[in-house]
């Protein structure tokens, strides 16, 4: 009886590994995987938004000099404080306004042999929300005492959602490159396998179309501003 049963667990063993070797693929020795057939196209594209600027940026700096250096910093403060007052009460909000540089330098002589008194320098950035008064500003700055200024800087308020709309012409232009591409080597587009950002490039202004807009001071053009963006795409060919 013993040794009925030993056999019989002898049996089902074999049957085991045979069952298990049923189907088995069997490989000859130096065998590779067969070559990949898939292919893709890889395009880059561009696009464009054009938007007329409805901000601009000035520098509005105050320069003074005396004949010491406690003096002339003094003195360049004063004025500097009256001018950003100035600018405040004319609708510039504080969030609006910041420092851009604070220097002191001695003057000397011809001979740079003897100094002969100390300049000091104050400047500060204003960004005008309402196009229309810039130029109203730029008045008001210099009436308050600004002997310098530098701008405008023109720029559009919602730049983010301009660029969100090149990259969609960007994505589009690539698709329409891949399809004349395709068509030409006798392939079909399929899916997109990948999409790389290449970047924003720099707002360029355009001479304005338009008659400047009405203010005191000097006249300021808005132009147009264009925002680029490129993306190059990878698309499953067929």
């Amino acid at each position: 009886m013993k040794l009925f049963r030993l056999a019989a667990v002898a049996a089902g063993v074999a049957a085991i590994v045979v069952f298990a070797g049923v189907g088995m693929p069997e490989f000859a020795s130096g065998d590779t995987a067969p070559p990949s057939t898939s292919r893709s196209i890889t395009v880059s594209g561009t696009g464009s938004v054009n938007a007329t600027p409805n901000q601009a940026s000035f520098s509005f700096g105050v320069s003074s000099r005396a004949k010491t250096a406690v003096q002339a910093l003094a003195a360049n403060s004063a004025d500097m404080t009256k001018l950003i007052a100035a600018l405040k009460a004319a609708g510039v909000p504080a969030a609006s306004l910041q420092t851009s540089s604070v220097s002191l330098s001695a003057v000397t002589s011809d001979s740079d042999q003897t100094i002969v008194g100390y300049t000091a320098s104050n400047s500060v950035s204003a960004t005008i929300s309402n196009l229309g008064r810039a130029g109203q500003i730029v008045d008001t700055a210099v009436s308050a005492g600004a002997n310098e200024v530098e701008g405008p800087n023109l720029t559009v308020s919602d730049q983010e959602s301009l660029y969100h709309a090149a990259l969609k012409a960007a994505v589009a232009d690539a698709r329409a490159k891949a399809d004349v591409l395709a068509e030409a080597s006798g392939t079909h587009v399929g899916a997109v396998l990948s999409v790389e950002e290449n970047g924003e490039s720099s707002p360029v202004n355009y001479d304005a179309s338009r008659a400047a807009l009405p203010s005191t001071g000097p006249p300021i053009e808005p132009g147009t501003s264009q925002v680029t963006a490129s993306v190059t795409v990878e698309f499953a060919a067929s």
